[in-house]
């Protein structure tokens, strides 16, 4: 035999051996069970995306309501929440503090969401400093959940500020704990 037909005949074994373990591969990545007719090719055996369930519709009378003036949401358990409507503040402060900012995001998620709603924003302050200063304080103290408000997207439109300064106590005791109470904005729904 030549040379050229030994090329031949050991290139042919060489292709042979080659394709026959391919095949013992393919082999060895079929589940067992399955026909190889059923048997995906071995790029398209990861599973396949699940697609995300579509967000429940939130039916209409989900909607914010308002009752007394406070307002009433729907909450992740398919019930209703009224929200809180008073936000305190530290002695002689009129900064928002972080721990009101969650009920906060409520209120102007409803507000934006509904520009029908109309909220008035009542200032208060304890009975300590003069009747002026503490309207003045009042007054700083709903502009700044008014501000909270805005800078979430809320309309200034529908939001009204007012103080009472110390003219409307919850506890009418001379004590800090008293004081505590009295020094507050209420968010009242119109």
């Amino acid at each position: 035999m030549g040379t050229t037909t030994i090329r031949g005949i050991l290139a042919a074994l060489v292709a042979a051996v080659l394709l026959a373990g391919c095949a013992s591969n393919q082999q060895e990545e079929k589940s067992p069970g399955m026909s190889p007719e059923t048997q995906a090719p071995a790029e398209q055996t990861a599973p396949a995306a699940q697609p995300e369930p579509a967000p429940a519709p939130k039916p209409e009378e989900m909607k914010p309501t308002v009752e007394n003036g406070n307002l009433i949401v729907p909450n992740m358990g398919g019930g209703t929440e009224q929200l809180t409507g008073v936000f305190y503040f530290d002695f002689d402060q009129a900064i928002v503090k972080p721990a009101a900012f969650d009920e906060l995001n409520k209120h102007a998620d409803a507000l934006k969401n509904d520009p029908s709603l109309h909220v008035r924003l009542e200032g208060n302050a304890d009975e300590r400093g003069t009747r002026e200063y503490n309207l003045a304080l009042g007054e700083r103290r709903a502009n700044a959940v008014k501000a909270y408000l805005v800078a979430q997207g809320v309309s200034p439109s529908q939001i009204e500020v007012i103080s009472y300064g110390e003219e409307k106590p919850v506890d009418p005791g001379h004590n800090e704990a008293a004081w505590a109470k009295n020094r507050r904005v209420e968010i009242h729904y119109k």
